[in-house]
């Protein structure tokens, strides 16, 4: 089969429907937030974010997407407190749309 007709052969791939099978190690998620491993482990235990793993903490896509809203939280100015409460209302209530100021 000649290569041209082998890539005719493939379709484009939702990379999104397979975000929910995705685990990742604690170190991997430190990376992705921009966050030090000391500051993982506190969050983790303060925010109460679900994790897997016995001997190493493995975290789905919602709890990295918990951290990341958490970090952008801090960024912003907010203590951790206030953080945890605002990724935690954010969650439940989904995204909003933009307001005009963002919008492009």
């Amino acid at each position: 089969m000649a290569a041209s007709r082998q890539v005719d052969l493939l379709e484009p791939i939702d990379l999104a429907e397979h975000l929910g099978k995705v685990e990742l190690y604690l170190g991997q998620v430190c990376q992705i937030a921009g966050i030090s491993k000391m500051q993982l482990d506190y969050w983790t235990n303060k925010a109460q974010i679900p994790t897997k793993g016995r001997k190493q903490r493995i975290y789905d896509i919602d709890a990295l997407e918990t951290v990341m809203l958490i970090k952008q939280a801090k960024d912003k100015g907010l203590n951790l407190g206030a953080a945890i409460d605002a990724a935690r209302r954010f969650r439940e209530q989904g995204p909003t749309a933009p307001r005009p100021e963002e919008s492009v």
